[in-house]
């Protein structure tokens, strides 16, 4: 079993149903681009406290492993209570961007992600003093802000006041902060010119057909429960991967777990050109169309 790496040898003797459940679960495949990410964010962490905190701007298409990435590196830093003096430390915060604009309901999801009561009914102004109060406490060092694309769903007026906010709880804490979303959220940050230079870019670009990608499929393969070598770099298999998933990881990601798991059912215990040709996929933009043709 030289296609696998050794931490799912042991799969193999797992039923059907619960190889199939393995498949399915998320797995992390540390790729190069990911790792220089999750560098970037560690220097973000370990950066002293200044009176211009440094920022990143996380950048991709929807399904490109934005989500993933932020993930990981907050499940490194969960809160905990600190031995020493019994206080509870959130080293990092991460919380959606609220679908518009809107100060009350973002201080509303800080406090909810981290568990403290708060009245909906406060006025926006308690709700910050609460937030810049438990933040400081609990020894905050980066807050999150995923989705961040959805400032742009509000008037002008209510974007600068919402980046008015992050500024401002970015300076007062001397926090870092990290803004997730699409390509337009360059656009949302550079609203503010003085902001979008705090901000450094990183985006996640589509794959392309490249040792890179050979190498994520070779990662992949390792990782996928199968009892043949399925050979994914092959060049015939790899380019349809890629094609099919319009270079996105998330629909790479997709396909591949299809796939094994008709390879599977199928006995065939490997990924071909016909396993791929039978799963229920249908592409991004194939998906886009389908809805665009919908009378509703």
């Amino acid at each position: 079993m030289k296609h696998l790496h050794e931490s799912v040898l042991d799969y193999l003797a797992l039923k059907e149903s619960e190889r199939i459940q393995k498949i399915k679960a998320d797995v992390w495949i540390g790729y190069s681009r990911a790792k220089d990410i999750l560098d970037k964010l560690d220097e973000l962490y370990n950066h002293p406290k200044t009176l211009r905190m440094p920022n990143l701007l996380l950048m991709g298409e929807t399904n490109n492993g934005k989500t993933v990435l932020v993930n990981r590196f907050f499940n490194k830093h969960l809160p905990f209570i600190r031995d020493e003096d019994n206080v509870f430390i959130a080293p990092v915060v991460y919380v959606q961007a609220p679908p518009k604009p809107d100060e009350k309901r973002f201080y509303s999801s800080i406090l909810d992600a981290l568990a403290i009561p708060f009245r909906h009914n406060d006025r926006v102004g308690k709700q910050q003093f609460q937030v810049i109060q438990v933040l400081k406490h609990m020894e905050t060092k980066i807050l999150i802000i995923d989705e961040i694309h959805h400032i742009l769903a509000g008037t002008m007026t209510n974007q600068r006041v919402f980046l008015n906010v992050i500024k401002y709880l970015s300076n007062e804490l001397k926090m870092a902060i990290v803004a997730v979303g699409t390509k337009e959220a360059y656009n949302a940050i550079n609203a503010d010119p003085q902001l979008g230079n705090r901000f450094e870019p990183a985006p996640l670009p589509r794959w392309k057909l490249n040792e890179e990608y050979l190498r994520l499929l070779l990662s992949f393969e390792q990782k996928i429960p199968l009892k043949k070598a399925s050979n994914l770099i092959q060049q015939e298999i790899a380019t349809t991967i890629l094609t099919m998933g319009e270079g996105k990881i998330g629909e790479i990601s997709t396909i591949l777990k299809k796939a094994a798991v008709l390879a599977i059912t199928s006995e065939k215990e490997m990924i071909d050109m016909a396993i791929l040709k039978h799963i229920d996929y249908i592409s991004p933009s194939a998906r886009k169309r389908q809805v665009d043709k919908i009378d509703f």
